[in-house]
């Protein structure tokens, strides 16, 4: 499943994406609110985290999105749906690599991946689970629509769940 937006190509990761992933996550600035400890990955962990990402697609039929830039086809970094076992709700994700930031990327594809989770998968709402002190991440959530709504333990660390309910024709009017 391929999404395109005026920026941006959603896809699925591929092998030669490892390079430039594993760069990614090897940044600490990057990493320093994606990991319990904010530790990077090694690239052999790297490449685990893509091959889960990957498999996410197999088991529940949805998953994150390589976002690659549409003009130099350089890889963004990752966005899109995750629900794995445990998870307090089904959460629309981000990650990018930091060349990447300040350019309204994550924003871009984040409303595609909602759009996607609303249009084609008809959830109700979508959640974002975002460390405390994640505040770029807090910004965006809440320039999507989400709302904080409560604060949940995941891995052993405090993560803000924000939410966003879907809009229904009705509702509009």
């Amino acid at each position: 499943m391929r999404i395109t937006t005026d920026r941006l190509l959603l896809r699925e990761f591929r092998p030669d994406d490892i390079e430039s992933y594993a760069a990614m996550c090897a940044d600490p600035e990057v990493m320093r609110y994606l990991s319990p400890s904010g530790a990077v990955l090694s690239r052999e962990d790297a490449w685990r985290q893509m091959a889960m990402l990957s498999g996410h697609w197999l088991l529940r039929g949805y998953g994150m999105w390589a976002v690659e830039e549409r003009t130099s086809g350089r890889l963004v970094g990752r966005v899109g749906l995750h629900y794995p076992e445990g998870w307090p709700g089904q959460e629309v994700g981000w990650a990018l690599a930091r060349e990447f930031w300040g350019r309204g990327l994550a924003e871009e594809a984040a409303r595609a991946a909602i759009r996607f989770a609303f249009e084609r998968l008809g959830w109700p709402e979508v959640i974002s689970l975002i460390h405390p002190d994640n505040s770029r991440s807090i910004s965006l959530a809440l320039r999507l629509g989400e709302h904080f709504d409560r604060t949940v333990e995941l891995r052993g660390l405090p993560h803000n769940l924000y939410r966003l309910v879907r809009r229904h024709e009705a509702d509009k009017a």
